[in-house]
């Protein structure tokens, strides 16, 4: 599933506030998702039955958009993604890279209302 919100609303450029995406049953549990809000290529991560993560699609080390296929891990309590090019993992709440302390990646606020994922830019 590759989520596209409406032209009119790509057309603003990186729109900030709250933009709903998808309904939260179109994510699959443990896989990543690519969508495209208000202009901005954003990863999404449903880990749990009602807890999603959105991440910068951009690979911080590459520049490529990929991290939607990254592999879910966790370090601790921290949930985690791998970048699948070169295996950097980041922590998917703060952004901060473990291996490369001046690599981050881009994190976003999500919420859950009434049953869709919503994506703050």
């Amino acid at each position: 599933m590759t989520a596209i919100l409406e032209l009119e609303e790509q057309t603003i450029g990186f729109a900030a506030g709250w933009h709903r995406v998808c309904a939260l049953d179109e994510l699959e549990l443990a896989w990543g998702e690519a969508a495209l809000i208000a202009g901005r290529q954003v990863a999404l991560f449903r880990v749990a039955a009602g807890e999603v993560f959105a991440v910068a699609h951009e690979d911080p080390a590459t520049g490529a958009h990929v991290m939607a296929r990254g592999i879910l891990g966790s370090r601790g309590a921290r949930q985690t993604i791998a970048s699948p090019l070169h295996k950097e993992v980041y922590d998917l709440r703060t952004g901060e890279c473990f291996g490369t302390p001046g690599l981050r990646l881009t994190t976003f606020g999500t919420r859950i209302v009434d049953g869709y994922v919503e994506v703050e830019l």
